[in-house]
């Protein structure tokens, strides 16, 4: 067991489920998380969102928690891609329509994995924070709604600052 973490999650789908719809499984992502040691301290508003990438799909809806873990890293994640499943999620195209995708956004600060060369078409290990978080209004506007004033361990930015910069933002 590792120290009591604060942890900064990413949850969102676009497609329904055995857990439902997507907010229904974004719920219940958040309930199966509390039920394996991660304690869901606050969970921003659901936002609808146009889907990022290629593949033709629906809107997805995304959110963000905050939370405390004594769980590592490593075997949040592991937690996390066995939620995903449950909620039924496959393999699939990348950026392709799913049920439930959680992402670690920080985990207490933690910077791992940066000095790797990181390719988002070949992820091949954990990275902390999340290497595409400050590029991303569906997850810096949630972000920003519970934790305005986390600041990015790498580019130091707020949460809030990072999402006002966005080029697309009005």
């Amino acid at each position: 067991m590792f120290e009591t973490k604060n942890v900064l999650l990413g949850l969102g789908g676009n497609e329904a489920g055995p857990w439902g719809e997507p907010a229904s499984t974004i719920l219940r992502a958040l309930a199966e998380l509390g039920n394996c040691g991660v304690t869901i301290e606050r969970v921003s508003q659901f936002i609808a969102t146009a889907p990022v990438g290629p593949v033709a799909q629906a809107s997805y809806v995304n959110a963000a928690a905050a939370a405390r873990t004594s769980v590592g890293p490593e075997a949040l994640l592991v937690l996390a891609k066995r939620l995903e499943s449950a909620a039924g999620r496959r393999s699939g195209p990348r950026w392709g329509p799913r049920p439930l995708d959680i992402d670690i956004l920080d985990f207490g600060g933690q910077v791992m994995g940066w000095q790797t060369v990181h390719d988002p078409m070949q992820p091949a290990h954990l990275v902390l924070p999340h290497p595409e978080l400050h590029k991303r209004a569906f997850v810096l506007e949630p972000l920003a709604e519970i934790a305005p004033d986390w600041r990015h361990p790498v580019f130091c930015g707020t949460a809030r600052q990072m999402l006002d910069a966005l080029p697309d933002r009005v």
